[in-house]
């Protein structure tokens, strides 16, 4: 409950069923797949409600939002720096940690000064892979 404090907004029942779906959720969820869960709990609550609470924490550094899925906005509690890998048949995002080594040469950058990357990942999961064998 402390940490859930230190994102500094009323914490409400629901916002409490929120952050304790996302707390050590590796699946990448979309606002959606929060609303299905947090609503068993909360039959009264609205997707309205999840968006917003999403977008608070996101705010407030507590999320990350990915843009990984074309399809749909996910987001990730972990907000350590680490990269993607999506499959592009499912849609199943895992995280890949590791730095890599990715250089832009100074005439490339555009005046820019660079200060991290995130790299994005696409394959076939083994599952999809089976599935069409």
């Amino acid at each position: 409950m402390k940490e859930y404090r230190e994102l500094g907004f009323k914490l409400t029942p629901q916002r409490i069923a929120i952050l304790d779906y996302l707390k050590n959720n590796t699946e990448h969820p979309s606002a959606e797949d929060v609303y299905r869960s947090v609503l068993k709990k909360y039959p009264t609550i609205s997707f309205a409600t999840v968006y917003s609470t999403l977008e608070t924490i996101r705010k407030k550094g507590g999320l990350l939002e990915l843009t990984i899925d074309p399809a749909k906005k996910r987001f990730d509690p972990d907000t350590s720096p680490h990269h993607h890998l999506m499959c592009t048949k499912c849609k199943r995002i895992v995280d890949i940690n590791g730095v890599f080594d990715l250089q832009i040469s100074a005439d490339k950058q555009e005046g820019f000064e660079l200060t991290g990357n995130h790299v994005e990942f696409y394959g076939i999961c083994p599952v999809c892979k089976n599935k069409a064998l």
